[in-house]
């Protein structure tokens, strides 16, 4: 049954979806083998890629300091895992309905995907884990910010991908340029809590690969420090480990630990569990709130992409690189930080809620304990 390009992206519209571009396989080549569609799936001779915008106002709450569950929910979590992932299964219904073979990707992260030996002596080690970011600059959606970011003409930073692999031959779209959209303005490096993008001018910090016959640059993130400030354990970002752990003064900015080191001590601590029975509001667990909306979105992102997102979408905004406008402009006040080092007198010097409910409730009754001598 004839299937054309015209026809995918009629579909695509009419189930509200917000950008679509169409590679040819051969774009790929020259992709990291491991992330490849080419090693994926042999016979595929199209790569279709779809994106959803994220609301600018997911980011609202974190701006302002006081709601971060949308950032989790509507534009990480619930947007990754649900509602784009619906319209990208859609899609795939609909190609096959005309005869060919649809792989909808999963959207996982290449380099976590585990290492294990081959099924067979001409196979690579599973999981093949393709770069959605790549898929979609071969496909013409946009291309890679400096932050590794994906931008599109249309939402600048803020979308979510999913691509498709299909057997299909199709009439893939022409490329974006590099530097279309990102003008390299360095507000990403410059706004990043943790010091995670190294400054544009670091030509040695950055990895170029090709595509479609183009070389695509872009910073080589220290994922370790992304990581750590993205799960929450940078107190300069996240209230909440402020709050619990009020004296560690950690600066994630400083730290080489690795993205699987910072995946260790991240998700472990936000599903692990702590009672303090001084402590009563903490009970059950080691940071409440990570648990809490880990539960409750299924995800726990606390940085808000000061960085790579919420600034270099202001920055394109201003510089119109974007097509979606606004009435008012996202930064409307000076913005807060979190000191990393405690502000005033330190709490507790062994186990400071404890400590903290003693002096309160029993005044003195702690005289002769351990004092701090640090």
């Amino acid at each position: 049954m004839k299937l054309t390009s015209k026809m995918i992206k009629e579909k695509a519209k009419s189930l509200g979806i917000d950008v679509i571009g169409i590679a040819d396989i051969d774009r790929y080549t020259n992709a990291p083998v491991l992330m490849s569609p080419k090693t994926y799936f042999p016979d595929a001779r199209s790569v279709v890629v779809i994106g959803m915008r994220i609301p600018r106002g997911s980011y609202r709450g974190i701006e302002e300091g006081t709601h971060w569950h949308n950032y989790s929910f509507y534009a990480y979590n619930k947007l990754n895992t649900i509602f784009r992932p619906r319209l990208t299964y859609e899609m795939a219904c609909f190609i096959e309905d005309h005869g060919w073979e649809a792989v909808p990707h999963y959207p996982a992260v290449p380099e976590r995907s585990p290492a294990s030996r081959p099924v067979a002596d001409d196979k690579v080690p599973h999981d093949v884990v393709c770069s959605v970011r790549l898929m979609a600059v071969g496909a013409g959606v946009g291309e890679m910010g400096h932050s590794k970011v994906f931008l599109t003409k249309e939402f600048g930073p803020r979308v979510r991908l999913g691509c498709i692999l299909t057997d299909a031959e199709l009439e893939p779209d022409p490329i974006v340029e590099p530097g279309t959209i990102c003008n390299k303005c360095g507000r990403c490096a410059r706004d990043c809590p943790p010091n995670a993008i190294p400054d544009i001018k670091e030509e040695e910090k950055k990895i170029t690969v090709e595509i479609g016959g183009k070389k695509i640059s872009w910073a080589d993130v220290h994922m370790g420090r992304c990581t750590l400030t993205h799960h929450g354990l940078n107190n300069t970002v996240s209230p909440f480990l402020k709050k619990d752990f009020p004296n560690m003064n950690f600066d994630v900015s400083k730290s080489d630990a690795t993205e699987e080191e910072a995946y260790r001590l991240t998700y472990p601590i936000a599903q692990g569990a702590w009672t303090n029975c001084f402590y009563e509001e903490n009970a059950g667990s080691i940071v409440k709130y990570y648990k809490y909306i880990l539960n409750h979105c299924g995800y726990f992102a606390l940085c808000g992409a000061k960085g790579c997102i919420r600034a270099c979408m202001d920055s394109l905004e201003k510089s119109n690189r974007i097509e979606n406008k606004f009435k008012n402009p996202f930064y409307r006040k000076k913005g807060w930080d979190i000191p990393v080092e405690r502000e005033g007198e330190k709490v507790g010097v062994i186990n400071p809620f404890r400590e903290e409910a003693l002096d309160q409730l029993y005044p003195g009754i702690r005289d002769g304990e351990q004092k701090e001598t640090w």
